[in-house]
């Protein structure tokens, strides 16, 4: 099948044969009988909190399922009504169900010292330590049970509502491109698509076009922003947070100062992609690149994948590194676990969803049959596999600080490209696969990090200042390019808006440099692999089973990598310099520069 349009996912399973309302109300009744231990938790022995924890993975795994079915319904239509009102409906009863349980936590977080340090080594508590310790962790910023459960109940009609109505917002945006490719009326993420077309003239006509599309909603879009980073700031403010990422480093398990540090390792080398794009513009006959340039393919034409062909190449590249991996991706490409085509409605981008571990997980796509289609393809199925082998660690420990959390995504990525050039003898074909390598690795590390940037001076002007303009928006939107592009790329009147689509901002704020930190760490994960061979291949699937079940630093050191070393981003930057030599000689042995 070459055609994607089948290629959609069944997530009814996940119900299980009942109702949302049964599953919660299943959850509802487990959740009733924890109540039982308001005022004990800090003082169970190991046993206790062992039965106290199982009872709660299960309601978790009630409530994951409850909570992903309509969540994955409306991401595939966003403008069906009956959709929006089930996820908002499951979103109400979540809410109610974990109020009900925000007593334990807290009671665990304030239990004393020697009794905790007592029994949370106990075997019993294995399968749900860490989570134990992470929890303990937040005690400085956790406030009372009547506040919290006041700040969830709220919560609803809050930032989780204004969230939802930047996607529907953002996923209704319609763009007019040129007719051979959709004509007037095509979605967002098709028109973002063009922009790597050999065409410039298609890329400019492209990026007018979103530029056109962004316009009317973005004062709406810009109010729902300023609204989001009050809500953030509010929230900051009562639970004593130092920063407006201290909450985002600590539930990523990193420090302010690690992060600092790998922000300014980043920033410091911005000379790195603006020396590609000047390479850029010489191989494709450009005095200077614009913003809708960058994406540009140096293909001499732009290849389109059919559904088939891409899933053959992820497929081989991921076999080729480890069969039992390739047999995890399998699962996915031919079982109804995938949902691909662009439909009118469906939310941009894409993502994997682990679910629950009792469940199988999903990857989401937008597939429109690039060569960074094809690339994504292997990201999300990374994410699969990832959160399908670390099922075993159960619900506590499935899913890893986003920090780690891009590693295996970004590794299936770099063994997808690596298998893809080791096939090549083109000098021309060669370079233009080290040059999308490279790309990705500039947009991961750098774009990611610039975007960190804008994201900061949002909230640091929005705390300071009060509420911005759409101008003011779009004057730090391009301050944040103009810093880490230079004078290698023209920023465009009209690329001002275009933070206005970003999800990441709204929903997810500091998201956006764990990107760069999954990506440096994946590309040193990576060298180890190319340095050590088919040996590394257990360590790293052993990586992949421990799933959050260990800190970042600890995950680092089954594959021999030492993310506490203060050199460790200054030589995952070096990797990249070293992609950037490699295309560098591949475009003069292409003769597409001298």
């Amino acid at each position: 099948m070459t055609d994607v349009t089948n290629v959609a996912w069944d997530i009814d399973s996940i119900l299980d044969g009942r109702s949302i309302d049964e599953l919660f109300d299943a959850a509802e009744s487990s959740a009733t009988e924890l109540a039982d231990l308001r005022g004990r938790v800090g003082t169970l022995d190991a046993g206790q909190l062992a039965d106290a924890m199982h009872s709660m993975a299960t309601v978790m795994d009630l409530l994951a399922r409850a909570g992903y079915h309509p969540m994955l319904s409306f991401s595939t239509d966003t403008s069906d009504p009956a959709r929006g009102a089930a996820m908002a409906h499951s979103q109400q009863r979540a809410t109610q169900i974990n109020t009900m349980l925000i007593f334990f936590e807290l009671e665990w977080a304030a239990a004393d010292d020697e009794h905790v340090a007592g029994i949370i080594g106990d075997n019993r508590l294995d399968f749900c330590r860490h989570h134990l310790e992470q929890v303990r962790l937040e005690r400085p910023h956790l406030l009372s049970e009547a506040e919290e459960t006041v700040l969830a109940d709220k919560a609803q009609v809050g930032r989780a509502a204004w969230v939802r109505l930047f996607d529907e917002l953002t996923s209704a945006i319609e763009v007019d491109v040129p007719d051979e490719h959709g004509g007037p009326g095509v979605s967002l993420m098709e028109a973002l698509s063009l922009l790597s077309h050999p065409d410039r003239s298609i890329r400019q006509q492209a990026a007018e076009g979103v530029t056109a599309g962004l316009a009317p909603g973005l004062r709406t879009r810009a109010y729902v922003f300023n609204t989001l980073l009050l809500d953030k700031s509010i929230s900051d403010r009562q639970r004593g947070y130092n920063t407006w990422i201290s909450s985002r480093n600590l539930a990523n398990e990193a420090s302010d100062e690690s992060v600092n540090a790998l922000i300014e390792a980043v920033v410091s080398n911005y000379s790195l992609p603006q020396r590609w794009y000047r390479l850029k513009a010489q191989v494709l006959g450009i005095d200077k690149l614009a913003d809708y340039d960058r994406m540009a393919s140096v293909a001499d034409t732009e290849q389109e994948f059919g559904w088939d062909e891409g899933v053959s190449i992820v497929r081989d590249a991921y076999n080729s590194f480890s069969p039992e991996l390739a047999d995890v991706v399998g699962r996915f490409l031919d079982e109804p676990w995938i949902d691909a085509p662009v439909r009118p409605g469906k939310r941009g981008g894409a993502f994997a969803a682990p679910v629950t571990p009792s469940h199988h997980p999903y990857v989401f796509l937008n597939w429109t049959g690039t060569s960074r289609d094809v690339a994504t393809l292997a990201h999300e199925l990374g994410h699969g596999a990832h959160f399908q082998l670390a099922r075993e660690q159960g619900i506590f420990h499935q899913s890893t600080p986003l920090t780690v959390a891009e590693t295996a995504s970004v590794f299936g990525e770099t063994v997808t490209s690596s298998r893809l050039l080791a096939t090549l003898d083109d000098p021309t074909e060669r370079f233009a696969l080290l040059a999308s390598t490279l790309e990705d690795s500039i947009a991961t590390v750098f774009r990611q990090v610039a975007m960190n940037r804008f994201e900061d001076s949002c909230h640091t002007a929005r705390r300071n200042d009060g509420e911005l303009s759409v101008e003011q928006f779009g004057e730090l939107w391009a301050q944040s390019q103009h810093d880490m592009l230079g004078d290698s790329v023209e920023v465009t009147e009209g690329y001002r808006s275009w933070w206005s689509y970003v999800p990441h901002f709204m929903g997810t704020p500091g998201y956006v440099y764990a990107y760069a930190y999954g990506q440096l760490l994946a590309l040193s994960v990576y060298a180890r692999y190319v340095e050590e061979g088919d040996a590394f291949v257990p360590a790293y699937l052993d990586l992949l089973r421990a799933g959050g079940s260990r800190s970042p630093e600890e995950l680092g050191k089954i594959v021999r990598c030492d993310l506490a070393d203060p050199n460790f981003w200054a030589n995952g930057i070096k990797i990249v310099e070293g992609q950037l030599n490699a295309a560098e000689e591949a475009a003069r042995a292409a003769g597409r520069i001298n």
